[in-house]
């Protein structure tokens, strides 16, 4: 389309140079010069039409996308869904992202059952029996431990996402946080 008419734009200008150095009449060239702009804006309109899609981010198709959300609506750690997204980066590979109200309470049991319940009551128990600063570090510790028990539960459901929707290559994962950011 745009070599068909590349070749008659130029067709256009010759033809009106010819006409300039045949007639004398140097109105030919200007209106020349007229026809081969529109014509080359009537081009870029139609391309732009053609190719709007891939100019402005689309989503993934909608049945992907249902796959997606209902996957994540039935997973256990999952409380709540908000601000999900997709966008197409290339053909037939999308973007998901998606804000996760995260259930603190299975996120705690699915750590404890890989890590051991018992271990954790253990030291809690004696850490009470000593000084505050002992407690304070099983603390320190336990809470660092479920915040990398998160990251884990984050990777996990990237990687199901992505195995249920092949064409999925990024996946953006935020916990939710309804007060916004902290002061």
């Amino acid at each position: 389309m745009q070599d068909g008419a590349a070749v008659t734009g130029l067709a256009i200008a010759a033809a009106s140079l010819v006409a300039v150095n045949k007639t004398g009449n140097a109105m030919y060239d200007p209106i020349g010069s007229i026809i081969v702009g529109h014509l080359l804006g009537m081009v870029a309109i139609f391309l732009i039409q053609r190719n709007r899609h891939a100019l402005i981010g689309r989503a993934m198709d909608d049945h992907d996308m249902e796959k997606v959300l209902h996957f994540l609506k039935n997973d256990p750690v999952v409380d709540a869904l908000y601000d999900c997204k997709s966008e197409v980066i290339g053909p037939g590979f999308f973007r998901f992202k998606a804000e996760i109200d995260f259930n603190g309470l299975m996120v705690v049991q699915n750590y404890l059952k890989r890590t051991g319940r018992e271990e954790w009551a253990r030291q809690f128990r004696e850490a009470a029996k000593e000084e505050n600063t002992a407690l304070l570090k099983v603390m320190a510790n336990y809470g660092e431990e479920v915040v990398t028990a998160l990251g884990s539960e984050v990777d996990r459901l990237e990687k199901e996402i992505q195995e249920l929707v092949p064409g999925i290559r990024h996946v953006d994962i935020e916990a939710h946080n309804p007060s916004g950011p902290s002061p």
